[in-house]
């Protein structure tokens, strides 16, 4: 039998905008180097340190 882990997935909306993870939810014992993330071109992106899933969301829109 395997476990899996679904990784958290953060709702933004277009005032959220620039994304950046650790976002200020989080705990701060799971913090990292803050990073931003390019959710515009796609409507989402994967923090390449804790794997944190931000997708566009509420009408915001990719590339605008």
């Amino acid at each position: 039998m395997s476990a899996t882990r679904e990784m958290p997935v953060v709702e933004l909306e277009a005032k959220d905008l620039p994304a950046f993870c650790p976002n200020p939810s989080m705990p701060v014992w799971c913090h990292h180097p803050k990073v931003f993330l390019d959710v515009t071109s796609t409507g989402q992106a994967k923090c390449p340190y804790c794997g944190t899933v931000y997708q566009l969301t509420g009408g915001a829109r990719a590339g605008h």
